[in-house]
C-alpha cells in the first residue's frame, strides 16, 4: 500500500475537507484519504495514481501544488 501526501494551498475550512475527501473516498484505489486543514495537505493511502488524485482534487475545486 502506498501513502502520499499532497500540498493543497487552497484548503481553509471544513467544507474544503469534506469536498476533497468526498471526491477521493469512493475511488476504488483509495484505502483512505485524510485532509489536514491546518497543514493544507491531503494524505492518500492506496494504489491510486498521482494523476487520479490530482483529477479528484480538481473536481472538488482545488489544486494540488506539490507531492511530499
Amino acid at each position: 500500500m502506498t501513502t502520499r501526501t499532497y500540498s493543497v494551498p487552497g484548503i481553509s475550512c471544513g467544507h474544503c475537507k469534506n469536498a476533497i475527501e468526498g471526491e477521493l473516498a469512493p475511488l476504488n484505489d483509495v484505502e483512505s484519504a485524510l485532509v489536514d486543514i491546518d497543514a493544507k495537505t491531503v494524505t492518500v493511502v492506496g494504489e491510486i495514481t498521482e494523476a487520479d488524485v490530482r483529477a479528484a482534487v480538481d473536481e472538488a475545486g482545488y489544486e494540488v501544488a506539490s507531492v511530499e
